[in-house]
């Protein structure tokens, strides 16, 4: 026991001199170590984004993607041909809709519509490659 009493008391010693040390340096120290500036906190209300005004489809694998999308009336829709042989977008319910020429590979057509509705278009040249647009008010 005599010998572990000067062993306590010396970690005693060494625990006190430790807190007492740390906290003379947290008193006297005139750095900070907090960032300059915090994040700003916003407390509104997240504003939905704005309907965009042009959308695509991308021509691909024969297949027009998106194969169906919905957009405000006024919205420009474009599509690209990303397949290495010819399609078109046709309007296929005989509405005021899309009709393109032939698209060859890296051609774009774009249509504005322009009246709210359904417009279901294909590919005339592979009329199993269909496609809607919804427009909406």
């Amino acid at each position: 026991m005599k010998k572990v009493l000067p062993i306590i008391i010396v970690i005693l010693i060494l625990a006190v001199g430790g807190a007492i040390y740390f906290a003379s340096k947290s008193n006297t120290s005139t750095t900070s170590t907090a960032p300059a500036s915090l994040p700003k906190t916003s407390t509104s209300t997240p504003q939905a984004a704005p309907p965009q005004a042009v959308d695509k489809v991308a021509i691909t694998n024969f297949t027009f993607s998106p194969v169906a999308i919905t957009v405000k009336k006024g919205t420009t829709v474009t599509w690209t041909n990303n397949d290495s042989v010819n399609h078109t977008v046709t309007e296929t319910d005989g509405l005021s809709g899309p009709k393109s020429s032939s698209l060859a590979t890296g051609q774009s057509y774009t249509f504005t519509f322009t009246t709210a509705g359904a417009f279901h278009y294909n590919c005339s040249i592979h009329p199993n490659m269909v496609g809607t647009v919804t427009v909406t008010e």
